[in-house]
């Protein structure tokens, strides 16, 4: 059933987008909304000892969605998604949120931190958090 209400809320919010019409679709002004709030916990244990990493979140006071651009500052509820950066890598990707869980496989044995950035629909970071785990992984020959 969540399924079902997160696709349907991703697809109204995709017509608002199409239709132009989203700067009038303030349910509160922006400026009175409650800044974005991320909450992260450690890796799952088991399926970490297993070698695959399992990092549950979730997010307050934003919705996450796959949109983008200048206009999407000003919907209401606020918008945005996540950049993941892995060991301090000079790249990172974005999630969209299918999930609520970060889900990393093959990472190699070794400490290593996941970098969880909340960002608007510009990739303007409202909040982060760092994660720290030691994966039991394979050994990378030099």
């Amino acid at each position: 059933m969540n399924l079902l209400i997160q696709t349907l809320t991703a697809l109204a919010a995709c017509t608002v987008f199409a239709t132009g019409a989203f700067a009038q679709s303030t349910v509160v002004p922006i400026d009175n909304e409650p800044a974005p709030k991320l909450i992260v916990e450690p890796p799952l244990p088991g399926p970490l000892a297993g070698g695959v990493v399992f990092i549950p979140y979730r997010v307050e006071n934003l919705r996450i969605l796959p949109v983008g651009g200048a206009a999407a500052r000003n919907v209401s509820p606020r918008v945005g998604h996540l950049h993941l950066t892995v060991d301090d890598l000079p790249w990172a990707w974005a999630d969209y949120g299918q999930s609520d869980t970060i889900i990393l496989v093959g990472m190699p044995r070794g400490q290593h931190k996941i970098l969880i950035e909340v960002v608007d629909a510009e990739g303007n970071v409202f909040t982060k958090q760092a994660v720290t785990f030691h994966s039991p992984g394979k050994e990378i020959q030099p």
